[in-house]
């Protein structure tokens, strides 16, 4: 991999992991987007055979650490959604943008539905309906954070 596109890769995610961790009132934490995961998305839609299933458990790890969940529940659910992503990622990229960012937030809605089975699992009290509204945000989002990240990868080769 050239190294400006590894560098661009590893500076999306960390800008996404700094949104993820930015200090929100408690409404703007319950409606936070889900940066990281649409940031692995992104690039395992356009370069699955660099950013796999490995950069999704990576990722997900480091977000387990820095936010304080239970370990591994993202590196689980960040993980099946980077295979899912992958396996389908020949049909979502010929999608028009309104059907990717739909397949877009299926996948981020597995994404919820892991985490929320690893919480049950866990103990952890099950949230309210807004823990929903960030796959919906996110979904909303899709159109802007596509045009950003495609006019990057094209900028880096």
């Amino acid at each position: 991999m050239k190294a400006a596109r590894l560098w661009v890769i590893l500076t999306s995610f960390a800008i996404a992991l700094l949104l993820t961790i930015l200090p929100l009132p408690p409404l703007g934490e319950a409606l936070r987007p889900q940066w990281v995961a649409m940031t692995l998305l992104y690039w395992n839609l356009y370069f699955p055979e660099r950013v796999g299933i490995f950069w999704g458990w990576s990722v997900g790890l480091l977000l387990d650490a820095t936010t304080e969940s239970v370990l591994g529940q993202h590196a689980l659910s960040f993980s099946v959604i980077a295979w899912l992503a992958i396996e389908l990622h020949r049909r979502i990229r010929l999608f028009p943008l309104v059907q990717q960012s739909l397949s877009i937030w299926a996948l981020l809605l597995i994404e919820r539905l892991l985490s929320l089975w690893i919480m049950g699992a866990t103990g952890t009290p099950t949230p309210s309906l807004i823990y929903w509204m960030p796959s919906i945000l996110s979904m909303l989002l899709w159109f802007g954070f596509f045009f950003l990240l495609r006019d990057l990868r094209h900028h880096f080769g």
